[in-house]
């Protein structure tokens, strides 16, 4: 008897390879398929980069929108405090200054420091 394997063995071995192989590349065939393109992958990056500047350049104006009405805000606070300000600054050059100086002559008057 010979040691080697005989002719039909053989066969069903190359078949089995082949049946092996063929599984083999119809798998490999569907993982390709489950691939995404270079150009699609580019395609969809760009636009994802574009949408992502779209949101950033909207985020900065929303906050540049609540900047500018914070500060309005500051501002229409501040304009009643300058108003009190300067009404007391008034109240003092129209009334009290000329009434110390009314004074300041009636008693200077009275030492006799004016003869």
């Amino acid at each position: 008897m010979p040691d080697g394997p005989t002719l039909g063995e053989v066969m069903r071995r190359l078949e089995d390879v082949r049946t092996d192989l063929k599984d083999d590349f119809r798998e490999l065939g569907l993982r390709l398929d489950s691939k995404v393109s270079l150009e699609r992958y580019q395609l969809e990056q760009v636009a994802r980069d574009d949408a992502l500047k779209h949101l950033v350049e909207r985020v900065r104006g929303i906050e540049e929108a609540r900047e500018q009405a914070a500060q309005n805000r500051r501002d229409e606070d501040q304009r009643p405090a300058d108003r009190r300000a300067a009404d007391r600054r008034l109240i003092f050059t129209a009334l009290i200054a000329p009434v110390l100086l009314l004074i300041l002559t009636v008693y200077l008057n009275a030492q006799g420091a004016g003869a």
